[in-house]
């Protein structure tokens, strides 16, 4: 879970927005964002770069 963490920290920082991590299991990775997934790593078979996830949530 050391990458969820270190990706919610960057959101957080980032963005100004409340990260809820919730541990999951069989490596499922999601982002959500107000209710819209916005990311999966069962879709797309890899975990997300920063980036990529910041760029779907709009800057304060």
């Amino acid at each position: 879970m050391p990458r969820a963490t270190g990706l919610a920290a960057e959101i957080k920082r980032a963005r100004d927005v409340e990260v809820v991590l919730h541990k999951g299991h069989g490596g499922v990775f999601e982002v959500v964002y107000e209710g819209e997934l916005i990311f999966s790593k069962k879709a797309t078979g890899r975990f997300p770069e920063t980036q990529e996830v910041l760029d779907r949530i709009p800057a304060g």
